[in-house]
């Protein structure tokens, strides 16, 4: 059954807490969903502690407590409570009343209906109720928003509520740097940069008083200044290097568009793209096409191409691994043409990937290849890609034949970048591209593209493209290479 993580972020609320987690084990959820409660005591030295233990104890298969030795803030402890949460989804709830845990059922609908990746629940919307509280902090959270809003290019109308829902997955994938109340406009932006559906709903607010034990201040709404500055400017999306690679690869729009024009001849009506990461070819291939099937094996990939080209009723997202043959028995001659960019390098066993690719197209179907070229270039951006080799011709060639097809046309493409790749990767040792190179490049991709050719020393990528005997061959169009 799905699981819905609770993380409950506690600083000295004695008081409340016991109440609080009354609520949220009575609350109803979706049906068939179970709940996993995660609470976390950030350092309080009153009796919340013991009050998280004692619920831990008696609820242990639902209640979890963890503790900080020192207050660090709550940004601090929800990066703690992710650490430790089992459900495929995670919400945020304070433990001091302001919010009701009977509202988990609206804030999960768009989630459990697949439309959102993550959902923010908005105290000032019209339809539900809410205390009236200080016209001045209405203000500031009112200039707040808008401000986050400017940073990130969202239109949301409380970045700094408490509920707060998300994928689990996506929210761990996020480095998280902010010990305090930053943590709302960090993520708020880190969201929009990694450009996830995100989705309002209202709910009730039960606001408090600065008498009645409000913890946030003036204090904390300069540091929300100085924290939209800071995410702003800095793009901190992903924990890990390849992912990163492929969303700085994603600005680079112009090479992007050389490089689907490239094989774009060779593209028939129905097409599987394997290994379509997060659509930065599938968004240049997918337009006329009868059925467009993008496939990876990453769920925030997988999550992310949905996101961007969910409006395509040709689309399709199909969880698929080339060095896996159960994977294709569903796709067996289903397409006819297969398109794999910069992924048969990844798999150790590239001959049975070769083989899955055949198995899915249809007699005459065409199967385009591209993978990087010569060993003599491999270095440290090969490794954090995970890269297993680079080809030569004569391997390619001989690999692609072993599986069954018949060679079309093998040619290298982007001479332009082999000088810059062997020096990042082999004499500096970097492991991600400078978004500023990059930048320069990309702005400059109308000439590369015509004088690429005419460049004496070897290629960056070699393609290939290939055919399924035992039917009629499927004809390029015009402006085929």
């Amino acid at each position: 059954m799905p699981i819905l993580s609770i993380i409950v972020p506690v600083y000295n609320e004695e008081e409340f807490l016991g109440e609080l987690l009354d609520r949220v084990l009575a609350a109803p959820l979706p049906s068939g969903f179970e709940r996993d409660v995660v609470e976390v005591d950030d350092g309080s030295d009153d009796g919340s502690g013991e009050i998280a233990q004692r619920y831990a104890s008696q609820n242990p298969a639902a209640v979890r407590s963890h503790r900080h030795g020192r207050n660090l803030g709550k940004g601090a402890a929800i990066r703690t409570g992710l650490d430790h949460v089992r459900g495929e989804i995670t919400i945020i709830q304070d433990a001091d009343l302001e919010y009701d845990p009977r509202d988990y059922v609206r804030l999960l609908a768009p989630m459990v209906e697949g439309k959102a990746d993550a959902v923010y629940g908005t105290r000032f919307a019209v339809g539900t109720e809410r205390r009236v509280l200080y016209f001045w902090h209405s203000l500031a959270n009112h200039i707040l928003t808008s401000f986050v809003n400017l940073a990130s290019d969202l239109n949301l109308t409380d970045v700094w509520t408490c509920y707060k829902v998300f994928r689990t997955s996506l929210l761990q994938s996020i480095p998280l740097r902010s010990d305090g109340f930053g943590f709302e406009p960090e993520i708020t932006i880190k969201l929009a940069q990694r450009q996830v559906r995100v989705y309002e709903t209202p709910i009730s607010y039960h606001g408090r008083t600065y008498d009645e034990g409000k913890k946030i201040g003036k204090w904390d709404a300069w540091l929300a200044v100085l924290t939209v500055l800071r995410f702003a400017f800095l793009r901190d999306v992903y924990k890990e290097s390849g992912p990163e690679i492929l969303d700085t690869l994603s600005s680079a729009g112009r090479f992007n568009r050389w490089m689907a024009d490239t094989v774009r001849p060779f593209v028939g009506k129905r097409v599987l793209e394997i290994g379509a990461g997060i659509g930065n070819l599938s968004r240049c291939l997918a337009p006329r096409r009868e059925l467009y099937l993008a496939s990876d094996i990453d769920d925030e990939h997988m999550a992310r191409l949905k996101s961007r080209l969910a409006h395509r009723p040709n689309f399709r997202v199909v969880q698929c691994d080339l060095s896996r043959p159960e994977d294709f028995l569903e796709l067996q001659g289903q397409v006819d043409t297969v398109v794999c960019l910069n992924v048969l390098e990844h798999v150790e066993d590239d001959r049975t990937g070769l083989r899955n690719i055949h198995s899915a197209l249809a007699p005459g179907g065409r199967a385009i290849v591209l993978v990087p070229e010569g060993m003599s270039v491999y270095g440290e951006l090969d490794r954090v890609l995970g890269h297993c080799r680079r080809y030569s011709e004569k391997e390619l060639r001989e690999k692609v034949v072993e599986a069954g097809f018949e060679v079309e046309a093998l040619f290298g493409f982007n001479r332009v970048t082999r000088p810059g790749w062997f020096f990042n990767g082999r004499i500096l040792k970097r492991r991600s591209f400078s978004r500023f190179q990059l930048g320069v490049f990309d702005s400059l991709v109308w000439l590369w593209r015509r004088v690429d050719r005419l460049l004496p020393w070897k290629p960056v990528s070699l393609i290939v493209v290939a055919r399924k005997g035992n039917g009629p061959a499927v004809r390029p169009t015009s402006g085929s290479l």
